[in-house]
């Protein structure tokens, strides 16, 4: 069963979808875990897949818009910020903590994506989240800096110049000043695009998961708050929690659970899908499927 649900983050409204599990009985107290949706995502979309396939399971779950995205409150709008990310991803174990059906030392946490980046980088300092899960983890932050396995493009100097410019201008009383996150069509991917880019594209901004919340923007000026954050300098501190972290053996992003894992301290695992890309593990059957086996024996196993 699915209920709307509100709760604040840094002083601001955000929406989300709490899932119960069917034969959910009144009185009980379940274990819960928050998930976490991709850059440019919302809950309605492979977090809402997750945390619906999860609830099946047995588990409470919740997705919700991030902070400034989705139906959440927030402005400017599309505000793409790792540290309310993480804030929001505390505040979700916050609601949950005061809900009757959930049992509160048994909350977990998945992020996929950047969330997969945002949920680690929260529970090094959450203690309330007893186990953490990822699937096709990102390090937004490392990937701003560097491009995606360090080609160095976009130009990170560009890329800052015009952050701090849309910044001025919207003090000078400018409209904030947005763009898209990938191609807006499949006919505007270049030939030469990366896979990942094809894949977000048709996922996106097609009838494959195309939803009129996710409108394929992000605040220019969110670039300098990414290119501050580092999702995993410091994930040695979520032990002794748990560390899941899900990758398909084709995800060109593949490298950072890898990189991830062996910066974390026991207990961690890597689990790779084999023949999964990045995007595949957001809602392809074949991919998904196994993943949601693997999270559903980890927070069985560590939310007891």
């Amino acid at each position: 069963m699915r209920t709307n649900v509100t709760f604040n983050s840094n002083g601001m409204k955000v929406a989300g979808h709490m899932y119960l599990p069917d034969d959910y009985k009144e009185g009980e107290k379940r274990p819960a875990i928050v998930v976490g949706h991709p850059c440019g995502g919302v809950k309605e979309q492979t977090a809402g897949l997750y945390a619906k396939k999860l609830s099946e399971k047995g588990f409470i779950t919740l997705a919700f818009d991030a902070s400034y995205q989705g139906e959440s409150e927030g402005d400017p709008r599309y505000l793409e910020d790792p540290f309310a990310r993480a804030e929001d991803v505390k505040s979700a174990v916050t609601f949950l903590e005061t809900r009757n059906e959930v049992d509160e030392q048994r909350i977990g946490a998945l992020g996929i994506c950047a969330s997969g980046g945002y949920v680690p980088f929260a529970a090094e300092t959450d203690r309330r989240i007893k186990a953490i899960g990822t699937v096709s983890a990102v390090d937004l932050g490392d990937m701003v800096r560097k491009g995606l396995k360090n080609s160095t493009v976009p130009n990170l100097e560009h890329l800052l110049e015009e952050s701090n410019k849309a910044r001025t201008e919207e003090a000078k009383g400018q409209p904030p000043r947005l763009e898209h996150i990938v191609p807006n069509t499949p006919e505007e991917v270049p030939k030469n695009a990366p896979t990942g880019v094809r894949e977000a594209t048709d996922y996106y901004r097609t009838a494959r998961a195309q939803h009129p919340n996710s409108q394929n923007w992000i605040l220019v000026r969110s670039i300098d708050r990414i290119a501050e954050y580092s999702a995993y300098d410091h994930v040695d501190m979520i032990s002794p929690h748990p560390l899941l972290m899900i990758a398909g053996t084709n995800a060109d992003t593949r490298y950072f659970s890898e990189m991830a894992i062996e910066k974390a301290k026991e207990p961690k695992e890597l689990f790779l899908i084999e023949g999964a890309t990045h995007i595949g593990l957001y809602d392809k059957k074949e991919y998904v499927d196994p993943a949601v086996e693997k999270l559903n024996s980890f927070f069985n196993q560590h939310l007891q």
